[in-house]
């Protein structure tokens, strides 16, 4: 399998970018970035699968579509909070990139799966009271009309880092660290409603060779692979 990866510096990222390189399955993961990414952690195997593609426009990703033919599948877990954004901000980031993605890789691999990771809460309506959520749903709107052979939703809920990841986003860093002694406890009551970024990618493999049932993944879905 071929892969292309998106937000691959990010926890969720991370955890993806760690299983396709654990998977004897996986050939190759290209991933694309706007800067040149830090060396990737020693306890990463089968680095030499990896190829960075360096692109600064992420509103147009037209430039490097002859580097992104022949691919299987993409896994896009670029992601920003909206605390803190309007909705025009949010938006540009959260929808128009997801946008600008699928639009380029629909014409340059279009027999490949897109997996777009969202989030629990999401709003496939667009017009819910929620911002991130609307905008969520907009942008999980695109990827499953594109026109990709096949395209699937993850919306996992809490997400315990395992192999030594770790959030970029301060706060969620700060939560990690006060739920990190009860969480036993909360994986008993909500075991279900939790996912790590072991399984997020272990499931998306997984979605990606055989398909699943539904387009939209919630947090109980991802947790059965």
């Amino acid at each position: 399998m071929k892969v292309v990866l998106f937000g691959a510096s990010g926890m969720v990222g991370q955890g993806v970018l760690l299983e396709c390189l654990r998977d004897s399955g996986v050939e190759s993961v290209i991933t694309v970035v706007r800067k040149p990414s830090d060396p990737m952690p020693a306890n990463f195997p089968n680095q030499q699968k990896v190829r960075e593609i360096v692109h600064s426009d992420f509103q147009d990703f037209s430039s490097i579509e002859s580097q992104l033919t022949g691919l299987d599948a993409c896994f896009f877990c670029l992601g920003i909070s909206s605390s803190g954004m309007s909705e025009e901000d949010y938006s540009r980031i959260t929808y128009g990139i997801t946008a600008a993605a699928a639009r380029t890789l629909v014409q340059a691999s279009p027999e490949m799966t897109f997996i777009f990771v969202s989030g629990a809460g999401s709003d496939s309506s667009e017009k819910g009271r929620v911002m991130w959520a609307r905008v969520k749903g907009k942008a999980e709107n695109v990827v499953l009309v594109r026109g990709f052979k096949a395209a699937y939703i993850f919306r996992p809920g809490f997400i315990e880092a395992l192999d030594g990841i770790e959030s970029r986003t301060p706060l969620y860093r700060k939560l990690y660290k006060v739920f990190a002694p009860i969480l036993p406890l909360l994986k008993k009551l909500f075991g279900g409603r939790m996912t790590s970024t072991q399984q997020i990618g272990r499931a998306m493999l997984s979605v990606a060779r055989n398909g699943y049932k539904k387009p939209i993944l919630e947090a109980t879905d991802i947790t059965t692979f």
